[in-house]
């Protein structure tokens, strides 16, 4: 069942949603990074410096963490996120491999305009 938070469980994380939110480069990019820290590494949105805005950033985030990629945590007065290592390799096993092994979508510059 969906927390409060708005995370899939694990049984519920959908390959299609998942593959949605990767289609995005910058959502893609977000995961290969993630992908290549230690297990359990949290980091804030803003962390990743993609040039967006913080909204545009809110928005992807929000995505990330309703297809299940990630799981978002209130720290204070700040909200972290890390990959859900553990629940992908489980449900969908050698995805994150392939996420690593190649390099993300190329970005269309038309997407840069900041909506």
């Amino acid at each position: 069942m969906v927390d409060a938070e708005g995370h899939p469980s694990r049984d519920e994380m959908e390959l299609a949603a998942i593959l949605n939110a990767l289609s995005d480069p910058l959502r893609y990019r977000i995961v290969q990074e993630f992908a290549e820290l230690p297990d359990g590494t949290e980091r804030t949105c803003l962390s990743f410096e993609l040039g967006v805005s913080k909204s545009t950033l809110s928005h992807h985030f929000r995505i990330l963490r309703e297809s299940g990629l990630v799981q978002q945590i209130n720290r204070g007065n700040s909200r972290k996120a890390h990959l859900r290592r553990e629940d992908l390799e489980a449900r969908f096993p050698g995805l994150l491999d392939l996420i690593g092994q190649n390099p993300p979508p190329r970005r269309d510059p038309a997407d840069d305009a900041d909506a």
